[in-house]
């Protein structure tokens, strides 16, 4: 087993499961097994069992008792739901970050913002990549925004919304102007302090994406 951040063993276990579970090689519904894990990654089934109760907080696994626990399943509907929450905890922090962004953070946004801009324009793109780095556009906003509930909160959907993504990243790749001409006309917003602009272009990319995930799991 090849993890490569330095975090505790069960948060190393949980994010080996989360890409698994999020890129369909745990199938939706499929049973984990503690000791057969445990013994696969040479690791203590109580670390094993700390992993899955943090994924079980990330949506991505069903804890049952006397059951032990399974992939969630994911369908077109309990998708959208997961982007409607999402999609308003994204406008608090836009929000938030209309009102409290300073002259120095100017840089590190927009660095972020061009990162996913770039790769959009590059031919045959992995939309992993591009899915990280809208990510990492969310992660400089936290930054700047420091509440840490509402970084937490974010932090947790992130493995969900990933899961939706790499199911549906056949239907996004021809999407990607849409995404482009939202991460191009965000940061106009946000600099410009204009509230109602901003919360406008995330409900109209959240009307998009969930309309591409419903295709996708239809």
């Amino acid at each position: 087993m090849d993890f490569q951040v330095p975090n505790t063993l069960a948060e190393q276990i949980a994010n080996f499961l989360a890409k698994r579970i999020m890129t369909g090689q745990i199938r939706p519904g499929e049973r984990i097994q503690e000791a057969t894990l445990a013994g696969e990654l040479n690791v203590s089934r109580a670390s094993v069992k700390e992993a899955l109760y943090t994924l079980e907080r990330w949506q991505l696994v069903e804890i049952t008792p006397r059951k032990g626990a399974s992939a969630t399943q994911l369908d077109a509907d309990s998708a959208a739901e997961l982007y409607d929450v999402y999609m308003h905890l994204l406008i608090l922090l836009a929000t938030r970050l209309c009102e409290r962004w300073q002259e120095a953070d100017k840089r590190a946004l927009l660095e972020a913002v061009d990162q996913v801009t770039t790769l959009i324009r590059q031919p045959g793109t992995d939309m992993a990549r591009v899915v990280e780095a809208s990510f990492g556009v969310m992660d400089a906003c936290c930054q700047v925004v420091n509440n840490p509930y509402l970084t937490e909160a974010l932090s947790n959907f992130k493995p969900a919304v990933s899961r939706a993504y790499y199911l549906g990243a056949n239907r996004y790749r021809p999407a990607l102007a849409s995404t482009s001409a939202f991460f191009t006309g965000l940061p106009q917003a946000v600099l410009a302090r204009d509230q109602a602009t901003v919360s406008e272009l995330i409900r109209e990319f959240a009307r998009h994406q969930k309309q591409l995930i419903r295709q996708a799991l239809s």
